[in-house]
């Protein structure tokens, strides 16, 4: 151990010295944070707006239909005349909806026939579905009233048209409203650990081969399996501390951030949160470090090695973004699968859910045990000649 840590020392003080590899490690651990408070407060602040202000809703023909003019300002929709053509005012994107009535539809509603009128939208703008929604609802809210009053005034009670009382019971909580972004926290923090470690990993093997220094380093009187794990064990405080400051950042983004006015929640990113999920993935550090010293053991130059590790840290965070669309329930078989059980444990944190310390026993020892066996990979590497020559 008193050699091993020699081998950490040094490699740590050379890693320390190199500010342009864990600088860049730094930036990807506050890239996480700023690119998700950034969409909470452009995504957050234009759901927020459309909810709260009054609809704007263009209609042509208004004098033909004066009781739905009516009822919709009601109901605080802004009327407004709509362009001379409405589709490619939509098509353009100057306005969200627009709603045509007909001449004839006087006629229509006083017969008490369907009177039909047309309502204008691209349902490919992202951006105009809450406008669109809500004129849809309510030009439905409209309809069903009128043949309220058509089955009373023929006598007839409303009652027979309401088959079922649809009683909803929501048992959403405030976080798991907000779970798209919440869905997004665990793909940060899987991608900064492994960048946290990946440029100190490189340098200290293909980095090393590269310029000479690692042929005296493994000629002196140690095993190479030593200088193997000193290596990787020298990445580990580069990838702590890029967790750390990404888990900081996401607490300061909730804190900081007008939750309340943005989404009408407020996330709760508390310090024992913060601790619960940084004792998580203490063994996603280990695991990446491994990975990642194993590729750079494997591969012959920088630059080679350089290619390989950003998609070493993609694939295992991918699933975060996964979940925010594709719930998994926290089953013994996800546990089973390194990353994957603690992105879900992540998740059931933030959401303030109860979780199995089963669940955390068994997805703590399966990536250790996985650490372990890509460390011995790599140490077999180190053993050979081709880690001198590449």
């Amino acid at each position: 151990m008193k050699k091993i840590w020699v081998i950490f020392q040094k490699e740590l003080l050379d890693n320390l010295r190199d500010t342009r590899s864990w600088m860049t490690g730094l930036f990807w651990a506050l890239f996480g944070p700023l690119i998700l408070g950034g969409m909470i407060m452009l995504l957050g602040n234009t759901i927020r707006e459309d909810v709260e202000e009054s609809l704007v809703l263009p209609v042509s023909g208004a004098e033909n239909a004066p009781n739905l003019i009516a009822f919709l300002e009601q109901q605080d929709v802004v009327i407004v005349p709509a362009p001379t053509d409405p589709e490619a005012a939509v098509i353009a994107g100057d306005i969200n909806v627009a709603l045509i009535i007909p001449a004839e539809y006087g006629e229509d509603f006083s017969s008490g026939e369907t009177a039909n009128v047309q309502l204008v939208f691209d349902s490919t703008r992202q951006s105009a579905m809450v406008d669109i929604n809500r004129a849809q609802n309510l030009l439905e809210s409209y309809s069903s009233y009128i043949g309220l009053l058509r089955l009373t005034l023929r006598g007839v009670s409303p009652e027979v048209m309401r088959v079922i009382q649809i009683e909803e019971v929501d048992t959403a909580t405030p976080q798991s409203q907000a779970l798209v972004f919440l869905s997004m926290l665990p793909y940060f923090i899987i991608f900064a650990i492994f960048n946290g470690a990946s440029p100190v990993i490189t340098d200290a093997t293909a980095g090393e081969r590269e310029r000479g220094s690692l042929e005296p380093l493994l000629i002196n009187p140690l095993p190479r399996g030593w200088v193997a794990i000193g290596k990787m064990i020298s990445a580990v405080p580069f990838a702590i501390f890029n967790l750390i400051i990404t888990l900081a950042g996401f607490a300061a983004v909730f804190r900081l951030l007008p939750m309340e006015e943005l989404l009408g929640i407020q996330i709760g990113f508390d310090l024992s949160a913060l601790v619960a999920v940084f004792l998580i993935c203490l063994p996603i550090v280990l695991l990446a470090c491994a990975i990642q010293t194993l590729i750079a053991s494997f591969a012959k130059t920088t630059k080679e090695a350089g290619t390989y590790l950003p998609f070493i840290g993609l694939i295992p965070s991918l699933p975060g973004i996964a979940l925010a669309f594709l719930p998994v329930k926290p089953d013994l078989w996800t546990m089973l699968i390194p990353t994957f059980g603690q992105q879900i444990l992540i998740n059931q944190f933030l959401r303030a859910e109860p979780i199995s310390a089963m669940n955390i026993l068994i997805s703590a020892i399966l990536t250790i045990l996985l650490a372990v066996v890509f460390t011995y990979i790599a140490i077999k590497l180190y053993e050979g000649e081709r880690i001198i020559v590449g």
